[in-house]
């Protein structure tokens, strides 16, 4: 079947939303909407209004801000979670280069025998290598104008890996006890904090990527502990888990870990009051609010 749809000027899309039955009180403020927000971006935040999606009609009474305010919340929803996501990295990367630099020296990335025989270790390292070679930090320059070596120390180093690349370079650190020498900050087994770093990484190039968070069902899931620590495991959901709820739970635990006096989890809950957003649909359980990581605490 051939694609023959022809594109739509913003007042004939409107039209068709109003023709659905999409209540549009100010035409002119509609048509400002969507000359900013594409018509097809917007169509996820208005799928949940509809009662029928084979033909796209609303629900009776739905207008255009209820849309709005979904997308709006969706957009503050990313950016709060993108700020968790890069304290739980910063530290992180601080943790893996300080145990590597004070266990094997400070150039411990250099040796291969530290990483899994299977590993793509040359080609994981020339990656590392040309980013050093774009970066510029201030810092980057000046090792590299100051010493002859082919990649600066691990705590330089970690400054300008992306995300994604330390959680390789974590996941395939050869020595289990040094991946549990990181995984021990958190009280979690290395291998639910490798798991849980990937998953964040996928996370976090949605956010990036400006893409659809606050129902989004995941393919690539956290491996969650089961027996500690124990205020994460009672927080989680066994139910709806390819939902966000997951992964909200473990980062506002990882919060804990790395700022005991944040805000992170009350900006988050104000967040969903503010636009009274249906939790379920994000795979919250019912009493979400009750279990333990999600009750309010005296800073």
């Amino acid at each position: 079947m051939r694609f023959n749809k022809p594109p739509l000027t913003h007042d004939a899309q409107l039209d068709l939303l109003i023709q659905r039955g999409l209540t549009v009180p100010d035409r002119q403020r509609a048509l400002h909407y969507l000359r900013h927000l594409n018509y097809y971006r917007l169509g996820a935040y208005w799928l949940p209004f509809e009662a029928d999606h084979q033909t796209h009609l609303f629900r009776p009474g739905t207008a255009l801000d209820d849309v709005l305010n979904l997308y709006i919340f969706d957009r503050e929803f990313r950016l709060l979670v993108m700020d968790a996501i890069e304290r739980i990295e910063v530290s992180i990367r601080t943790d893996w280069a300080y145990h590597m630099a004070h266990t094997h020296g400070p150039h411990c990335h250099l040796d291969r025998s530290l990483f899994k025989p299977a590993w793509r270790y040359e080609e994981r390292r020339h990656s590392l290598e040309k980013e050093v070679q774009r970066s510029q930090e201030t810092f980057i320059r000046h090792l590299r104008e100051k010493y002859d070596e082919p990649l600066p120390p691990i705590w330089a180093l970690v400054e300008v890996m992306t995300f994604g690349q330390l959680s390789q370079w974590l996941a395939n650190t050869r020595q289990r006890r040094d991946r549990n020498a990181v995984a021990r900050e958190y009280d979690f087994d290395e291998s639910v904090l490798c798991s849980v770093l990937h998953h964040l990484s996928t996370v976090r190039n949605l956010c990036a990527h400006h893409a659809r968070l606050w129902n989004r069902e995941f393919t690539l899931l956290p491996k969650l502990p089961s027996k500690r620590p124990q205020p994460l495991v009672g927080s989680l959901h066994n139910g709806d888990n390819r939902k966000i709820y997951n992964t909200l739970t473990l980062m506002a635990y990882l919060m804990d870990a790395v700022n005991p006096r944040h805000h992170w989890r009350e900006r988050l809950i104000q967040l969903i009051d503010q636009h009274g957003v249906d939790t379920s649909a994000m795979g919250f359980p019912d009493d979400w609010r009750a279990r333990q990581l999600w009750m309010a605490r005296p800073h």
